[in-house]
């Protein structure tokens, strides 16, 4: 049996990749796949690294039954682009920085979540983190949409 693992990469790791991360999981669980699929989260940048997602974030995850609390923010290695099959990408500044950095044998591992997503049109999850909570509620929302897309996606690589 394959598997398939997949990094959720934003600015910092402790707003939108981490609840990513949470949403994923949670559905990776329910799909009874969380053997074959392997999920992380990471940040292009390094300001945040062994700290936990921010409070406003875990408080919007808690309240749709999401957990943040055991995840802490780490920066992307050069060892991620090996490891990962998905490097999934919040944004196009997110997606720029990977591609900067990425051997180019990997770049084509290199996507934006909301290619995924179904019900909304948006290009980006847009960056909560200077507004207010509203704007972590809207991150769940496009998470939750695009993970639901990408877990269907990725459906069709998984060989029994």
């Amino acid at each position: 049996m394959n598997s398939i693992a997949v990094c959720f990469v934003c600015l910092g790791n402790i707003c939108r990749s981490p609840s990513a991360e949470a949403v994923f999981l949670h559905c990776v669980a329910q799909a009874k796949l969380a053997d074959r699929i392997i999920v992380d989260s990471a940040g292009t940048g390094d300001w945040h690294i062994g700290q936990p997602p921010d409070e406003r974030a875990q408080r919007a995850a808690r309240r749709r039954g999401y957990d943040l609390s055991p995840l802490r923010g780490r920066q992307i290695t050069a060892d991620d682009f090996a490891h990962f099959d998905l490097l999934i990408a919040m944004d196009d500044a997110n997606a720029a920085a990977l591609t900067e950095i990425c051997p180019a044998e990997h770049r084509d591992k290199i996507r934006l979540l909301m290619e995924f997503a179904t019900r909304d049109d948006s290009r980006v999850v847009v960056d909560p983190y200077f507004g207010g909570d509203d704007g972590f509620e809207r991150v769940l929302d496009q998470c939750e949409d695009a993970c639901e897309g990408l877990l269907k996606a990725l459906r069709t690589q998984l060989v029994v």
